[in-house]
């Protein structure tokens, strides 16, 4: 399984992409949103996407509504520090499958990748 990891915060991009390589997943990191979009067109096959709405232009929420616009259906697991109820909402409509707050255990977000990868 690929995943791409989209977080511009060094320590926790880093964290992130050693536990799911511990999980034994195949992860390319992307620190902006113009990273992450040139690694989704020359890599198609992701299975998961791990995005943070605060990273560098686009935003997280701007690239998310742009894929699912484009009619990209592969699962995305959001992870970011916006707490809010109303930043949980508006990442869930912009097409966010799951929606993961900072701080957060690495067991739950392993848990919830598997639980989307299954779903898809």
């Amino acid at each position: 399984m690929r995943i791409l990891v989209v977080e511009d915060e060094k320590s926790v991009a880093l964290a992130l992409v050693s536990v799911l390589k511990d999980a034994c997943y195949a992860v390319d990191l992307a620190t902006t949103g113009r990273e992450a979009e040139a690694l989704v067109a020359v890599h198609d096959g992701y299975d998961l996407v791990l995005l943070d709405l605060l990273i560098p232009e686009p935003s997280g929420e701007k690239l998310l509504r742009k894929w699912r616009s484009e009619g990209w259906e592969v699962p995305v697991l959001v992870v970011t520090g916006r707490t809010g109820v109303v930043d949980r909402v508006d990442g869930l409509d912009a097409g966010a499958d799951d929606y993961l707050t900072k701080p957060f255990s690495f067991a739950e977000l392993l848990a919830r990748v598997r639980a989307l990868l299954r779903r898809h």
